[in-house]
């Protein structure tokens, strides 16, 4: 473990939080009795269950509350990269974490401001949590990805930002901006120091890290509801699939390569849901008209055809009926 955390530091200095991620799961990995002094080949699939298990019945130091499972599939994912890094090297094992199945994390967010709770947030937001959340709102960006703006990623003329950041292709994207975007961007480029426009209060040659004390603070000053940071995105998501945004463009805009990654975010509400219903139930109403009048349309061409066939015969070759025969059918005609 100590060899693949090295290497993942180095690997990974671009997207530290992955080096992170891996580090504080490495912690509950090392204390598992199972695993704890034993050879990676020697470790078996039932190991890893147990692991599973326990961790499961187990609850957080400081929250009290049972562990998560996207934190258990978090820390699995660490051991099944630290096999996969071990197998660089040696094949004469097999990865075990690959026949686990990880848990059912369950955990889609579906929480989406108002924009009274909107208002209200920002209002109580410090200068800074406010110009972080109001281009989240205006733009769908992660929060890391607004921390690590550029001077030279924003294109005032152009009007749009690139991001170079990303685990994928996807993510590293060019970003139209609103006119809210716009002004914060360009107020914030005036006020620069360095590169950063959202630099570490310690060090401005680096990002910011996060606003989670500044976030905790407008929550309360606020009154609104608890909401993560993050949903600020889940938001903008949300807004642009009910003003008709198309599917693609949202993941485009979102930085996802897959279609199925933007449903985790776009959340119709409840009101949009039924005034969709209600759409399509109008829609249908008028489409199954149209075609009741289009088939009448088209009974009564066949009747004036066999009209017009019938009165033809009856004008070219009336030497074929007697006058009887004539006024019968024209009768039945009428």
């Amino acid at each position: 473990m100590a060899q693949f955390l090295t290497w993942s530091e180095q690997e990974h200095k671009d997207h530290p939080r992955t080096y992170t991620r891996y580090k504080t799961s490495s912690r509950s990995l090392l204390l598992f009795p199972k695993f704890r002094g034993r050879q990676i080949d020697e470790i078996s699939a039932d190991d890893i269950e147990a692991y599973k298990a326990r961790r499961a019945a187990q609850r957080g130091k400081k929250t009290k509350r049972s562990i998560k499972p996207a934190t258990i599939n978090r820390e699995l994912a660490c051991l099944k990269a630290m096999y996969n890094h071990a197998l660089k090297k040696r094949h004469d094992f097999r990865n075990p974490v690959s026949e686990i199945e990880f848990l059912s994390e369950n955990n889609e967010q579906t929480r989406v401001l108002s924009f009274e709770e909107q208002r209200k947030y920002l209002a109580s937001a410090s200068d800074t949590l406010k110009d972080v959340a109001s281009i989240m709102l205006e733009t769908g960006m992660r929060p890391e990805e607004v921390y690590r703006i550029r001077k030279e990623n924003v294109e005032v003329e152009q009007g749009y930002l690139f991001n170079p950041f990303g685990k994928t292709k996807a993510a590293k994207r060019k970003i139209p901006l609103t006119a809210t975007a716009l002004a914060v961007l360009k107020r914030r480029l005036k006020d620069a120091k360095g590169e950063y426009l959202f630099p570490h209060r310690r060090d401005r040659d680096k990002p910011m890290l996060k606003v989670n004390n500044a976030h905790t603070t407008a929550l309360k000053n606020s009154k609104v509801k608890a909401f993560r940071l993050y949903d600020l995105r889940h938001t903008w998501a949300t807004r642009a699939a009910e003003a008709g945004m198309d599917m693609p463009t949202l993941a485009a805009l979102l930085g996802h390569s897959k279609l199925n990654m933007v449903m985790r975010y776009a959340h119709p509400q409840e009101q949009h849901q039924a005034d969709a219903v209600k759409k399509l139930e109008v829609f249908n109403a008028a489409k199954e008209i149209a075609e009741v009048e289009r088939e009448k349309s088209r009974q009564n061409a066949a009747v004036l055809e066999t009209e017009g066939t019938i009165s033809g015969t009856l004008v070219e070759n009336p030497a074929n009926f007697s006058g009887q025969e004539i006024e019968g059918k024209t009768h039945r005609i009428n």
